[in-house]
C-alpha cells in the first residue's frame, strides 16, 4: 500500500486524534522567524499551520484535505518531490512528521530548498522509537519499519542544519503522535488511537491485534505499572523528536 492510499485509508478521525499542542506550536513558530509566507509539505490535518501567515498547503492524501478545519489556507494535492510551485515561491517550507513517509525523501527535501530560502522540519530519531517500550515489548514488528525510515540525523544532515532542538513529550501531550501515550498505556487500548499513528497503521494487524492483548494483560494485572515504575515518575520524555532548521 503506497503512502496515499495509507493516509486515504487511516485518514477518517485523524483530527480526532492528533491535536495541536501549543508546547511544540511555540518552538515551531519561533524557528519560522519573520516568514509571512509558508508552504506546509506534507500538510495532513494543518496541525501546525500558523493562523496569522499566509499558508499554502500540500498533501497528496484526499482524505487528509477534507479533514483540514474551517479557515485553514488552500490545499493542492500534491507529492513533496514535485511541489507545483516556482522557485523562492514562499519565505519557509514546513513539514512536520512527513518526510519519514516520503517515498524519495531526499528529492523531497530538494524541493524544500527549492521553494523556500528557510526549511522547518519536525521529524524522529528512529532508534529511539525501536527502544520504545511498547514496540520493545508487544509489537517488536514496528521496529523494521523504523530502520528503514530516514532518522532526524539523516534530514539534518541533508538539509545542512543550522539548528536541531530537542522536542520533548510531556505526558498529557494533546497531539496523538506513536509514541504521546508513554505514560498513558492504556489509551493504546482505543481503536481510535491506533488509528491515528501510521506506524500502527502500516504494521501487520496480527502483529497489533497480539501485542494489544499482551499489553491489556499486563496492565490488568498491574505487571506493566511494576516494569515501569520509573516512567510513571517523569513530567516529559525524549522521544527523539527533533525541530530541524535550515537557511539556503
Amino acid at each position: 500500500m503506497g503512502e496515499t492510499e495509507l493516509y486515504d485509508g487511516i485518514g477518517t478521525g485523524y483530527s480526532w486524534g492528533r491535536r495541536t499542542d501549543p508546547r511544540w506550536m511555540s518552538p515551531i513558530l519561533a524557528a519560522l522567524g519573520t516568514a509571512r509566507s509558508i508552504a506546509d509539505v506534507g500538510a495532513g490535518t494543518g496541525s501546525y499551520e500558523p493562523r496569522d501567515r499566509t499558508v499554502f498547503a500540500f498533501e497528496p492524501s484526499a482524505g487528509m484535505i477534507r479533514q483540514r478545519p474551517p479557515g485553514a489556507g488552500p490545499a493542492v494535492r500534491a507529492v513533496a518531490e514535485a511541489l507545483p510551485v516556482r522557485d523562492r515561491a514562499v519565505d519557509a517550507a514546513l513539514a512536520v512528521l512527513t518526510v519519514h513517509h516520503w517515498t524519495g525523501w531526499r528529492a523531497g527535501l530538494a524541493e524544500l530548498r527549492r521553494i523556500a530560502p528557510r526549511q522547518v522540519v519536525v521529524a524522529y530519531d528512529t532508534h529511539r522509537h525501536t527502544e520504545f517500550w511498547f514496540v520493545r515489548e508487544y509489537v517488536p514488528e514496528i521496529a523494521e519499519l523504523e530502520r528503514m525510515r530516514p532518522s532526524a540525523d539523516d534530514i539534518a544532515h541533508e538539509l545542512g542544519a543550522d539548528t536541531v532542538v530537542p522536542l520533548p513529550l510531556p505526558w498529557d501531550f494533546t497531539d496523538g503522535v506513536f509514541p504521546a501515550y508513554w505514560r498513558r498505556p492504556a489509551a493504546y487500548l482505543d481503536p481510535r488511537v491506533r488509528r491515528a499513528c501510521s506506524a500502527l497503521a502500516q504494521t501487520d494487524p496480527a502483529a497489533v491485534g497480539r501485542g494489544i492483548r499482551h499489553l491489556r494483560r499486563d496492565l490488568d494485572s498491574g505487571r506493566w505499572h511494576e516494569r515501569h515504575r520509573d516512567v510513571l515518575g517523569l513530567d516529559q520524555w525524549d522521544a527523539g523528536f527533533r525541530l530541524i532548521v535550515s537557511h539556503r
